[in-house]
């Protein structure tokens, strides 16, 4: 018998474009809902293949927002914002990606979907076939009846007349009814107010339909319900017609043409090629003859792993299980890990479950800490904490077994908590973010979205959201194992893609020898911490604060009136309304801009001094109120009571030139050259005894810009130790002074941030003009930088990347965009990436090569315990400078040896001090 499957394609693109993060194909176009609808429907024909599937098969969309129900009610979805702007785009290239898969696509103005959809599937039934709708739209579970059922994809489950009785009280054919009176606020059928789907359907199971509810209503007992159906009656009676589906929509092509024969090749690998997307070209047959982006040789053809078997992971409760676990991870040599907590501070979170994987669906979860909170509280079967440990310590540190993670260096800390120090490693963020830096995101939901096609079961679907939510320690052990074990049997499949694609795709290098070993060094300095001094913290806070109230006072003295700074539409009424000052912009909300750009232009605007002062204080006041909530009040709640020190978060993929960043305090933003940001410093202190050592890379992005681009000027100016600034200041302007000196500073760096003539005219308070004389002048004297500004401008547009010294790897996906801000942009990125993400692997390689060489001197009580932009902080004795400084100067100087040999030197300033502000 024939079996017609419509699929909800609009459903399907919705579904695909919050399920993924913005993504960009190899043009610089969104393709985020297009990659996730292709691998959505892809996964659809590949299940429904495998099944008893289908004879015929559509796709079923909507043409336009007009339809029929709008000249019906003008007001018919008028509260749906329009489409995200980036989603439009890819309307026409989700049809594209229908038709690739040689698959009719069906739309027809003045007509929604769900109309063609009920139209189709009357004259299927008429012809004695069955239907699955592909959906699980309530409005199309109208049409539910014998011979036609629905599929829900998202939950893997079919949709039946029992379904739609248990969910909304009444069958499909009644459906339209109780639709009809409790209304859709997402569709705006207006309904009859204050009755819900549960009234909805004891009324009409009751009455009958709406007009017998609607002709009772006045006899009913006297409520507010039933003043509403009398006075709502004429909207209860449209409501019914917006709902009910149109099953005579002139049917645009004949049922027979949906016959499915096959997906040809040739027009999918067409489609899969021009966005670039790998690994769905992996999947077809000729993968080998499939071109990889970046001109690499492709990775060898793997088979497809199975979808993720939740309900086949093991929960291990009896060491008898444990020991045969660990008996197969030793015998295999790898297993991938993972812990689940109490909390997000690794220092402070209590181990409550390990997870493991052998093979795609091999994975168990072992809980060690599952119970109520309350000591009286019933306890479910699981192994003894300590037991679990003492048997896992081995196979963990056994120089054998690899052991693979995700973000690897928060377990690693809660392992170490309890005694196990975790090696050999791979780390499938840091494998992602090597490969495919500046794509997309690193997070393992999303790596299983773009690379799994698999979509992760959500920690908030498993301990719930707001009061009701649970600690992991109180959700029961199947829902716990299905989550648990799926993060570990996640990570070896990712890890499984990853690793063969290292070497192809030439990023082994940085892997191994800069990003990797890192982990564990990220994770000691994570553990140590830092002490800070919480008295003079709050002395800080309280003078902070006793200044802002300073500047608000003559803020509001200046503007003539009193108004909440912190208040951008207050702040930009005042100074565009009642000073009445020029060039004012509006965002989309009618608020005035007040941004930092705004405020700085105001600031330098010297035909508006009331203004311009104004602005100056209000920017003071805003620093000062964000080191004060960032800083000086947040160290504070930050201090670990069991360690009293603060702990920072390190990571490895968040800044996507290779730079480290941190959050929990940020250290990255405390500010370098003022005086606020060295009394923040101050508080950074050593324990008795001990002293703060700083070890700062002396312009370094400079140096590697004289090697890189190959400038002889400056290249034997840091041989000779000229004073770099002074050079190009005598070289650019004919004389050394505090101003051309200053001016030399700022277009030195600022040229290798690739700035633009108006964006250096804004630094220097010049005109463009003026800006580019100075920028064609110093290309003149250096054209080395000329020539590799086109260079890397010229390779990053043909290979869509730049590279590092070490072969670090920063994708541009929108450096053809046809916007020119984000092109622009992505230029910008493109000419300092080579640059500042050599000088991020050159001091990673130093982090991971400090604490063998300190040893090996004899000196094991120096810790490193911080890393900021270039710069290192350590703790340690007061009698061990002396030994430790040529140590850490002599790992920094030559960290980029002997992989790369550099043609200038490695300039490195050391200091100490009682504090990071003294030492620094």
């Amino acid at each position: 018998m024939p079996h017609l499957y419509l699929v909800d394609g609009s459903g399907y693109i919705f579904r695909a474009y919050h399920r993924l993060p913005p993504l960009t194909n190899v043009h610089g176009e969104p393709v985020g809902a297009v990659y996730g609808y292709t691998t959505m429907l892809w996964k659809l024909a590949d299940t429904l293949n495998k099944a008893d599937g289908p004879t015929h098969m559509a796709v079923v969309l909507d043409k336009s927002s007009h339809t029929f129900r709008n000249e019906m009610y003008d007001q018919y979805k008028a509260h749906r914002p329009p489409p995200p702007e980036d989603l439009v785009p890819q309307f026409p290239m989700i049809r594209d990606a229908t038709r690739a898969f040689s698959l009719p696509c069906i739309e027809e103005q003045g007509w929604e979907a769900d109309d063609l959809i009920a139209s189709y599937a009357k004259a299927a039934l008429a012809q004695g076939w069955e239907v699955t709708i592909v959906s699980s739209d309530k409005d199309l579970m109208q049409l539910i009846e014998p011979g036609l059922d629905m599929l829900d994809t998202m939950n893997s489950r079919r949709l039946d007349r029992e379904h739609v009785i248990e969910k909304f009280g009444v069958p499909p054919e009644k459906l339209g009814e109780v639709l009809a009176l409790m209304g859709d606020s997402v569709d705006n059928v207006p309904g009859v107010p204050g009755i819900g789907p549960k009234r909805a359907a004891d009324l009409i199971n009751e009455y009958g339909d709406v007009e017998s509810v609607l002709a009772a209503a006045p006899d009913m007992k006297k409520s507010k319900m039933r003043d509403n159906l009398i006075e709502h009656a004429e909207m209860a009676r449209l409501s019914r017609k917006l709902v009910e589906l149109a099953r005579d929509v002139p049917l645009p092509d004949p049922l027979e043409e949906f016959a499915l024969k096959g997906i040809p090749e040739p027009p999918l690998r067409a489609f899969l090629e021009h966005h670039g997307f790998k690994s769905l070209l992996n999947r077809l047959s000729s993968v080998a003859d499939a071109p990889m982006a970046e001109d690499a040789a492709p990775p060898p053809e793997t088979p497809e792993d199975p979808p993720c078997d939740h309900d086949g992971y093991e929960t291990l409760v009896d060491e008898t299980a444990l020991d045969r676990w660990i008996i197969a991870a030793r015998h295999q040599g790898w297993v991938a890990i993972d812990t689940e907590t109490s909390a997000l501070d690794a220092m402070q979170a209590d181990l409550v479950g390990i997870s493991m994987a052998l093979h795609p669906n091999l994975a168990c979860y072992i809980p060690v800490g599952h119970g109520g909170s309350d000591m009286f509280a019933e306890k479910p079967q699981q192994l003894d904490r300590a037991t679990v440990i003492e048997k896992l310590k081995p196979l963990l540190e056994d120089p054998a077994v690899l052991k693979i993670g995700h973000n690897l260096k928060y377990d690693l800390i809660v392992l170490a908590r309890q005694g196990i120090d975790v090696a050999p490693y791979d780390d499938t963020i840091v494998m992602s973010f090597d490969l495919d830096a500046g794509k997309h995101g690193h997070g393992m939901d999303e790596l299983a979205a773009t690379h799994l096609s698999h979509s992760c079961i959500a920690f908030k679907d498993v301990v719930g959201t707001g009061k009701k939510q649970l600690g992991f320690h109180e959700v029961d052990l199947k829902a716990a194992t299905r989550y648990a074990a799926e993060d570990a049997d996640v990570t070896l499949r990712l890890w499984r893609k990853f690793k063969q694609r290292l070497p192809y795709e030439e990023v082994t290098r940085v892997y191994e020898m800069v990003d990797r070993p890192l982990v564990a060094v990220l994770s000691g300095m994570e553990r140590e911490g830092v002490k800070v001094d919480a008295e003079a913290l709050s002395r800080l806070s309280t003078e902070f604060a006793h200044q802002m109230a300073d500047l608000e006072a003559r803020i509001h003295e200046l503007a003539g009136a009193k108004f909440t700074i912190g208040s951008p539409k207050q702040l930009g009424d005042i100074l565009f309304e009642q000073l009445g000052l020029k060039g004012g912009r509006k965002g989309k909300s009618g608020v005035y801009s007040t941004d930092v750009n705004e405020l700085e232009r105001i600031a330098a605007d010297k035909d508006q001094p009331k203004g311009a002062e104004i602005a100056r204080m209000v920017l003071d006041w805003r620093q000062l109120s964000k080191l004060k909530s960032t800083y000086t009040d947040a160290l504070q709640a930050q201090i670990n009571p069991q360690t009293g020190r603060v702990h920072t978060s390190y990571s490895i993929s968040g800044a996507q030139t290779g730079r480290l960043s941190s959050t929990d305090p940020n250290l990255q933003n405390i500010p370098i050259r003022t005086e606020t940001g060295r009394q923040i410093r101050d508080a950074f202190v050593a324990e008795p005894g001990n002293v703060i050592l700083s070890a700062d890379y002396s312009q370094i992005e400079l140096r590697l810009a004289a090697h890189i681009a190959d400038v002889p000027q400056l290249r034997e100016a840091f041989e000779r130790g000229d004073d770099i600034h002074n050079m190009t200041a005598q070289e650019l302007f004919g004389e050394v002074n505090r101003d051309t000196r200053g001016r030399a500073k700022t277009i030195n760096f600022a040229i290798l941030y690739g700035i633009s003539r108006w964006g250096l005219a804004g630094r220097l308070d010049v005109t463009p003009d003026e800006a580019q004389a100075m920028i064609d002048r110093y290309f003149e004297r250096f054209p080395g930088i000329n020539r590799y500004i086109a260079d890397t401008l010229t390779f990053a547009k043909e290979h869509g990347f730049t590279h590092t010294l070490f072969g670090r790897k920063t994708h541009f996906p929108r450096i053809k965009a046809p916007n020119q801000n984000e092109r622009a942009g992505s230029e910008r990125a493109a000419i300092n990436a080579p640059i500042q993400g050599t000088c991020a692997d050159i001091i990673k390689r130093a982090m991971v090569r400090m604490g063998p060489a300190l040893r090996q001197a004899g000196l094991p009580n120096v810790r490193m315990l911080l890393q900021v932009h270039d710069e290192l902080v350590f703790e340690l004795p007061e009698g061990d400078v002396e030994a430790a400084k040529p140590v850490i100067e002599r790992v920094m100087a030559t960290a980029a040896e002997p992989a790369i040999t550099l043609s200038v030197p490695l300039g490195v300033e050391i200091g100490t001090g009682p504090s990071w502000g003294a030492a620094h």
